[in-house]
């Protein structure tokens, strides 16, 4: 599967679930979204896996305390429904630091049906709203693998969206076993958006947000808000990631909420080092609500997707979507190859040196094509 039949895939399929979604949701919707900027209690610390899982539900306890003081306190302050809320990249377990890819499966990789999913679900069930978790998962399909997954939790604890993060130079990725991965899920499930009364949902997961192409594909097949789940370098100055997320925003004439970690305890790294810049974009990149450093519910705004889809209706030259020359793109995405899928067709785990020898394979390549100089 190339990258063209990838693009014509989700344009056929974006605009049978728009019209889909245009007929369903004809009221103005207007609510709550957050980014709760929460802190991370890293899994790092435990020796075994017991541990770890203990960890885990102590923070998701936390997390739901914080869910339901934001909801409290947002419909006495602005009046609107907490409707949605997106917590940071990896926020039950931080990253692997020293641990080998079988270590970190084993202690920090939740099952896709399993006691922590089961326990993230109650949460959103709970507080009544739309949770996007970023965790690391296993995958019945691909049982000496994990995946780092965007999963997207409605009011009744339904998983109403799952994304395998797809660009990881690190972590497996679907791309890794793309032919298996097609095989089990089909390519509908490579890029997956959810239609629901609040809007339709895309997410990007962290550095994703550098890649154009990532957002497009949600958004080709109707998203409307962006959910970026991330931990990142906080600065006063702009940022790689900070800049992207407001190309991304306008590009896409979509709301983007991206929710950052308020630090990572436990491992060796500065805590702080991740930490801030948790914000709400609306479709002209304006920032509508930003957060300061620490746990915070302050990046929080009220969306209003009725005032986006007039705007996405609208002519004149700020429509970007509808002036999307896509034939003209065509044949240089067709003719153009540069990470190869399929890195690990065994579905095995694969070494960091390997990794990095077979980026430098790439980068060698795009030189010898003239595509680097």
């Amino acid at each position: 599967m190339n990258r063209r039949d990838v693009l014509l895939t989700a344009l056929a399929a974006g605009a049978s679930l728009a019209m889909t979604d245009a007929t369903a949701q004809t009221s103005p919707t207007r609510y709550s979204a957050l980014a709760l900027q929460t802190r991370c209690d890293a899994v790092n610390q435990d020796s075994i896996k017991e541990a770890a899982r203990a960890r885990m539900n102590a923070t998701m306890a936390r997390v739901s305390s914080q869910i339901g003081a934001a909801k409290g306190f947002l419909k006495g302050f602005n009046g609107y429904d907490l409707k949605l809320v997106v917590l940071p990249e990896y926020w039950l377990t931080s990253f692997p630091l020293g641990e080998t890819r079988e270590q970190w499966q084993a202690k920090a990789a939740i099952d896709m049906q399993g006691a922590e999913a089961d326990a993230i679900a109650a949460i959103a069930q709970k507080h009544g709203l739309y949770l996007c978790s970023n965790h690391y998962e296993n995958d019945p399909h691909f049982p000496d693998l994990y995946f780092q997954a965007n999963v997207v939790y409605g009011p009744t604890g339904q998983v109403v969206l799952r994304y395998r993060r797809m660009i990881s130079l690190y972590t497996p990725s679907p791309y890794d076993v793309w032919d298996k991965y097609l095989d089990a899920y089909g390519l509908d499930a490579v890029f997956p958006v959810a239609a629901t009364e609040i809007g339709t949902l895309g997410t990007i997961a962290s550095e994703e947000i550098l890649y154009p192409e990532i957002a497009r594909m949600a958004v080709f097949k109707g998203a409307e808000i962006l959910l970026h789940p991330t931990s990142e370098v906080g600065s006063p100055n702009l940022t790689p990631k900070h800049i992207s997320k407001m190309a991304r925003a306008v590009e896409n004439i979509a709301y983007v909420v991206s929710a950052n970690s308020a630090g990572i305890y436990g491992t060796p790294v500065a805590a702080n080092s991740t930490d801030g810049m948790s914000i709400v974009l609306d479709w002209y990149g304006r920032t509508l609500a930003e957060a300061g450093t620490g746990e915070t519910f302050n990046a929080n705004a009220v969306l209003d997707i009725a005032a986006l889809r007039e705007t996405r209706k609208k002519t004149g030259m700020t429509n970007t979507l509808s002036r999307l020359p896509m034939d003209a793109f065509e044949k240089t995405y067709a003719d153009t190859r540069l990470a190869p899928a399929n890195k690990t067709p065994d579905g095995k785990m694969i070494e960091r040196a390997e990794v990095l020898a077979r980026q430098r394979a790439v980068i060698e390549d795009m030189a010898a094509r003239g595509i680097l100089r």
